[in-house]
């Protein structure tokens, strides 16, 4: 399940940059963006517009169904959130409150998704090192070896 999560925030994230390679090719202010990324993010953008070239376009609309479903969610919690503060804003002010909630939104998800990562690497280290230690193949050891020389007579020894 964790893979296919996987799948469709690289699929989102790829719908995102594939709207944007379209606005980028009709805008000049495009260009210095492009520019202004990394040669790291420009590879990225390439290959995930290639991945969203690639896909059918029934799983293209899919995907942009549930990334307008996710917008649409993600606007009305900032409303609701706007709302709660019970706060008389103009329309104007209405909206910056809302970009800004979803700004921030964002800036915390991300960070808990760090801590999230540092905190799994940490605990599945000793899982992982326990896991070697039980999975190694057995060691064969001197003492458990059986002796070279059998006994020379059949009864025990005292």
């Amino acid at each position: 399940m964790d893979g296919r999560r996987r799948f469709y925030a690289l699929v989102a994230i790829t719908i995102f940059f594939g709207s944007l390679v379209s606005a980028w090719a009709q805008m000049r202010p495009g260009e210095q963006r492009w520019r202004a990324l990394s040669p790291a993010d420009r590879e990225r953008f390439r290959s995930n517009a290639e991945r969203w070239r690639q896909l059918p376009s029934n799983e293209r609309s899919e995907l942009r169904a549930r990334e307008i479903s996710r917008q649409e969610h993600l606007r009305a919690e900032a409303a609701a959130a706007r709302r709660e503060t019970g706060l008389q804003m103009e329309a104007e002010r209405q909206a910056q409150f809302e970009a800004r909630y979803l700004l921030e939104r964002k800036r915390v998800e991300q960070e808990l998704r760090r801590e999230w990562e540092e905190r799994r690497r940490r605990e599945m280290a000793p899982v992982v090192e326990r896991l070697k230690k039980e999975f190694a193949p057995p060691k064969a050891s001197a003492t458990s070896a059986p002796s070279a020389a059998p006994a020379a007579s059949g009864s025990p020894q005292k």
